[in-house]
């Protein structure tokens, strides 16, 4: 059974930094394209980034990218997103999420690309 499992989510004030991880079960992590995922009260889920694990080619959100850095950890597999010069708009629940070659990041940027899910961590970035 895929398993995703995010932890690290906290309070943290903006400007600040915190890393979430995501631990992987059941499937032939190093094969995977791993996608981060955000969703504020309100709104849509929206796509944060994406790594490919096979290579690691990455993919950002233009609204993350140079603040955010994602990365895996093959031998471990996990999955991590690296989040500096935090702002309070990026309040939201994260969630990795995974889904089968032939997906390889490069494709589009929804949550309906991938099939499955970890349970969401919840950041609050404050002023």
């Amino acid at each position: 059974e895929v398993q995703l499992v995010e932890s690290g989510g906290g309070l943290v004030q903006a400007g600040g930094s915190l890393r979430l991880s995501c631990a992987a079960s059941g499937f032939t992590f190093d094969d995977y394209a791993i996608g981060w995922f955000r969703q504020a009260p309100g709104k849509e889920r929206e796509g944060v980034g994406c790594i490919f694990n096979a290579d690691g080619a990455t993919y950002y959100a233009e609204s993350v990218e140079g603040r955010f850095t994602i990365f895996s950890d093959n031998a471990k597999n996990a999955a991590y997103l690296q989040m500096t010069t935090l702002k309070p708009e990026d309040t939201a629940v994260y969630y990795c999420a995974t889904d089968p070659p032939p997906r390889d990041c490069s494709g589009s940027w929804y949550p309906t690309d991938f099939s499955s899910w970890g349970q969401g961590t919840q950041v609050t970035v404050s002023s």
